[in-house]
């Protein structure tokens, strides 16, 4: 049952940037999926450090202000180990929109950092790298 949940909040995290279609994004469900005081890392040479707060926010102004439009992006393979409460999982991911009237498409890796609580499976940190 573990592994089942941890596909939902990891379907979910991928979910909440989908704005295909004129779809409103649903970036503040992040909250739910994250446990209190996550982190979450941009990896690479402009490495940053986001609370869950300051990730939401600019994503949620880029995906409704009309510059980023039928975005979505989606895992494309995954590794995930669970050891009792905890697990993580390594996935490689794409994604594609049109941005300030400009197609586009990319992908990377994520590795997302899970913890068991009494409410289920909760992210406690997650790190990206986008391919250049």
């Amino acid at each position: 049952m573990s592994r089942i949940e941890i596909d939902v909040v990891t379907a979910e995290f991928f979910e909440a940037f989908d704005n295909r279609g004129g779809k409103a994004a649903d970036v503040a469900r992040l909250r739910r999926l994250f446990l209190p005081g996550g982190v979450i890392v941009k990896a690479g040479p402009e490495l940053t450090v986001y609370t869950v707060d300051e990730f939401i926010e600019p994503r949620r102004r880029l995906l409704t202000d009309g510059r980023l439009v039928g975005f979505s992006e989606w895992e494309t393979s995954e590794r995930t180990e669970i050891a009792g409460d905890i697990a993580s999982r390594f996935s490689e991911y794409r994604k594609s929109g049109t941005l300030d009237g400009e197609p586009f498409e990319g992908g990377g890796t994520k590795t997302i950092q899970f913890v068991r609580t009494s409410e289920g499976w909760r992210i406690a940190a997650l790190a990206w790298y986008d391919q250049p």
